[in-house]
């Protein structure tokens, strides 16, 4: 079941979609960093002996396993709150609406102060209109 917003409720949401949009960022930074540093790793042991009875790959995967959980449960709190992420790199998110009596998406980009555009439900970002436009 689709949850439509009115635009006052999407802009609203704004400073909470953002906040999540940071952390996401910054955890899917660290995780590709972690991800480098775990193939240093593996390709140095490769050619040395790792330590007897120790894995020395456990502790980078396990923090990479946490941060991919803690991802996990951020965008799963987008979709329960029925606000679409569409792109965490640029920060794009939109919400469903029914605006004139058209179904259609309120799209906000990352930097946007609040939502000045939608688009159809088929049309994507390069769709967006102006919401005076009709």
């Amino acid at each position: 079941m689709t949850t439509y917003f009115t635009l006052s409720e999407a802009n609203a949401m704004i400073p909470f979609v953002k906040l999540d949009i940071e952390k996401l960022q910054g955890i899917k930074q660290q995780y590709r960093e972690k991800h480098n540093e775990l193939q240093l790793l593996k390709a140095y042991f490769r050619k040395h002996v790792p330590p007897a009875g120790r894995d020395p790959f456990f502790t980078l995967e396990c923090e990479m396993d946490f941060l991919q959980m803690e991802g996990n449960t951020i965008v799963k709190s987008f979709e329960l709150k029925g606000v679409q992420l569409k792109d965490i790199d640029t920060g794009l998110v939109d919400f469903p609406a029914i605006w004139n009596g058209h179904e259609v998406l309120l799209c906000w980009r990352q930097g946007e102060d609040s939502i000045t555009h939608y688009h159809g439900m088929e049309d994507g970002f390069a769709g967006r209109k102006k919401l005076a436009e009709e």
